[in-house]
């Protein structure tokens, strides 16, 4: 009478990890240094909030004047303040702070950094690269506009932009001096350019597998 067969797992396969681990990586560094380069340009903030060098405009073109003037000057403050008054936002309603962060964390755990070679398997159901990305896609469009999460992030962003203008239209910009390294014309995102440039390419291979 023979034995009964043992079964054996596979230790390759339970040492893989949920994620591409080394692209995962290679996003979170590049990200961190274009962060850092970043806030590298931002100017002292007693610049910014020097009432000596605040006064009204005489019209409304010296206010767009002043308001590309100091988009460019101060683009990273006003970036700066931009993230504090969406982070004060979420934080002040954590349901939708969990609901943004759970579909982050579904994006970066479920897609773009899942080794090609696994397929997402969920309550024995196995899904196709194509299946999962239309389930996300479809879940992205719930949780931002079927939810609190969608106006809460643009009533944030539009309260922001009016500090943002606001404080660029009264804020004369005679005394400010852009580096000579950077133009005058830089845009406004621009400081977000290199970060989102630098993520795109950590990203790249691990979608590309999936093509």
């Amino acid at each position: 009478m023979s034995s009964p067969t043992i079964p054996i797992s596979n230790p390759q396969t339970l040492s893989q990890p949920p994620i591409a681990t080394p692209a995962f990586r290679t996003f979170l560094s590049r990200l961190s240094i274009s962060i850092r380069q970043g806030f590298s340009q931002r100017r002292p903030w007693y610049e910014l909030i020097d009432r000596s060098s605040m006064a009204r405009p005489d019209s409304i073109s010296e206010a767009a004047t002043r308001i590309r003037k100091n988009l460019s000057y101060f683009k990273v403050n006003y970036i700066t303040l931009l993230a504090l008054i969406l982070a004060f936002s979420l934080l002040s309603h954590p349901l939708s702070l969990l609901a943004l962060l759970s579909l982050l964390a579904s994006w970066i755990f479920l897609y773009l950094f899942r080794p090609s070679d696994q397929p997402l398997v969920i309550l024995g159901r196995t899904f196709s690269e194509r299946e999962t990305l239309g389930i996300l896609v479809v879940l992205t469009i719930v949780v931002i506009f079927l939810t609190s999460v969608g106006s809460l992030l643009i009533s944030a962003l539009m309260v922001g932009f009016a500090l943002v203008c606001a404080h660029g239209a009264f804020r004369v910009p005679d005394d400010l001096f852009l580096d000579d390294q950077e133009p005058a014309s830089a845009g406004f995102l621009s400081f977000l350019g290199g970060g989102a440039s630098s993520a795109a390419v950590a990203a790249a291979p691990a979608v590309l597998a999936r093509v």
